[in-house]
């Protein structure tokens, strides 16, 4: 019992020192790492994408990125990023975006985009999620989870083996379920809240975020749709357009079509 007391108390401490707030929309978050930490693996891992992985040739989509990508760069509240954005030639349906600004867009995506606007949404999104840290947030949660298993482990540690697998079966159960899913939910619908605001200032029709999200919708639909929402990292798409629509008469607000 001595032993888990020090680990609560150790648990409190730091949980005291890491919390945070998301500048853009004013939620508290956990962070148990630095933010010099975070850029350091970003930048680690996105070269390594680099080289795995070959680069996009087609120069007019290789152009329309760095367009769409400066100009949302632009707008974003992180000036200290080092932003680069690098189209991958890959059929998945995708892009990304690790810590300290490294964007990566893979081509199976553009179809879905369609145009400058569409691109504009997927951009702001992924930028969003570094301008929030969520990719610190989720690093949290790793340490933060091994540490509960941790304690769970001490307080069991005089039961039968069987009781011991059997609490730690559910506690990964429960803590993935439970919590990390869900919160994996909420940056994305966050990321999609700041992603809006940042298209919309800079010059691109935000109205328009919600067309492709309808057309990412048919995709997913004709093959097979999503599956339940509850395992899930990311939310149904109508239930990203309903809060898109909801959010729509604030980022009216931030909209000034460029010129």
């Amino acid at each position: 019992m001595k032993t888990i007391r020090i680990w609560l108390a150790l648990a409190m401490l730091v949980l005291l020192n890491a919390c945070a707030t998301v500048s853009e929309t004013g939620r508290s978050q956990l962070l148990l790492v630095s933010k010099d930490q975070e850029v350091q693996l970003g930048l680690t891992e996105f070269e390594k994408l680099k080289q795995a992985t070959p680069r996009a040739r087609d120069a007019r989509a290789n152009a329309m990125l760095q367009r769409v990508g400066q100009r949302i760069a632009a707008v974003a509240e992180m000036p200290e990023a080092k932003w680069e954005f690098v189209l991958f030639e890959d059929p998945q349906p995708n892009a990304f975006c690790l810590p300290g600004g490294k964007v990566g867009v893979y081509t199976g995506i553009l179809p879905i985009t369609k145009d400058e606007t569409g691109l504009a949404t997927v951009v702001g999104h992924e930028v969003a999620h570094a301008v929030a840290r969520h990719g610190g947030e989720r690093m949290s949660q790793a340490l933060l989870s091994q540490l509960g298993g941790q304690l769970l482990g001490s307080a069991l540690q005089n039961s039968p083996d069987q009781t011991r697998n059997l609490w730690q079966g559910v506690y990964g159960l429960t803590s993935q379920v439970g919590w990390v899913l869900p919160h994996s939910r909420k940056q994305e619908l966050e990321a999609d809240h700041i992603g809006l605001k940042y298209m919309a200032r800079a010059g691109y029709d935000p109205r328009l975020a919600v067309d492709f999200w309808k057309r990412f919708q048919a995709y997913s639909q004709a093959r097979g749709g999503q599956g339940w929402e509850f395992l899930s990292t990311h939310p149904m798409d109508e239930t990203r357009i309903a809060e898109l629509e909801k959010l729509m008469p604030m980022a009216l607000q931030e909209y000034r079509p460029a010129k």
